[in-house]
């Protein structure tokens, strides 16, 4: 399933349902466990929160919420909470209301869709530039409701065509065809590197959706999304970032 297709089918599940869901928020507790500051994103309700090591924040979403999340990194912002960001960035301002500018690793969810369900699943369609993991804080057995993540150090073995100062481009952004397609010819190889490195996230457009979504019962459990999960303990741990230290907007 196409990029755009995933987006029209999340858009049109959350639609076409909202009388068949219970009204319910769902809490999505963002952790930031890299050694440097990460500025979390959210588009759909929008929003944005510097995160220093160690640091949160809980976003409540409204029932049938369909959003992505990512972590920007190397920003700056004033009093004002304009700025920009090295990766990430989301048109200038610290509260996104917009989507990130790639490379950036994502989050998609979908809550309350037509068959009671959450849908989520970890994007490497803009990219990569933060190790992530997405967690329902209640795990149900059997099915496809666990947690995910992408740990894999892809910024310091991105593929020289595809590195970027901070992250990794998405294959289909560097290799396209004269009327601006993805050249499935020329990133046949790369997105066999993304796969290996991160077999749970979805990167490819040619990907069946059932690969790499997972889902968790409407209602019944809250989500932790975590950058760097497994903090700086990991052999292969993203090289240290420097933080800017001028930003005052939190």
């Amino acid at each position: 399933m196409g990029y755009l297709t995933t987006f029209v089918v999340f858009s049109l599940l959350a639609i076409l349902t909202f009388a068949y869901a219970d009204e319910h928020t769902t809490d999505i507790e963002i952790r930031n466990n890299c050694p440097y500051t990460v500025w979390a994103a959210a588009a759909d309700i929008g929003g944005g929160r510097r995160l220093d090591q160690g640091q949160t924040w809980t976003i409540r979403e409204p029932p049938h919420a369909i959003g992505r999340i990512w972590g920007r990194t190397d920003c700056t912002f004033d009093s004002s909470g304009k700025g920009s960001c090295q990766t990430g960035d989301c048109d200038g301002v610290l509260n996104c209301t917009g989507w990130g500018k790639k490379p950036n690793t994502l989050i998609r969810f979908a809550l309350d869709n037509r068959n009671d369900l959450d849908l989520f699943y970890i994007s490497l369609e803009d990219g990569f530039n933060i190790p992530i993991s997405f967690t329902p804080t209640v795990v149900t057995s059997g099915g496809k409701c666990h947690a995910i993540s992408c740990t894999a150090n892809i910024n310091s073995e991105c593929p020289d065509d595809l590195k970027v100062t901070g992250g990794c481009n998405n294959p289909c952004d560097v290799y396209k065809t004269p009327d601006g397609r993805c050249n499935t010819y020329s990133t046949e190889k790369y997105f066999k590197f993304f796969k290996e490195k991160c077999p749970e996230a979805h990167s490819s457009p040619d990907e069946d959706s059932s690969e790499f979504m997972f889902d968790c019962p409407s209602g019944k459990t809250n989500y932790k999304i975590a950058f760097c999960p497994l903090g700086n303990a990991h052999q292969n741990f993203p090289l240290k970032m420097t933080a800017t230290t001028h930003e005052v907007a939190k």
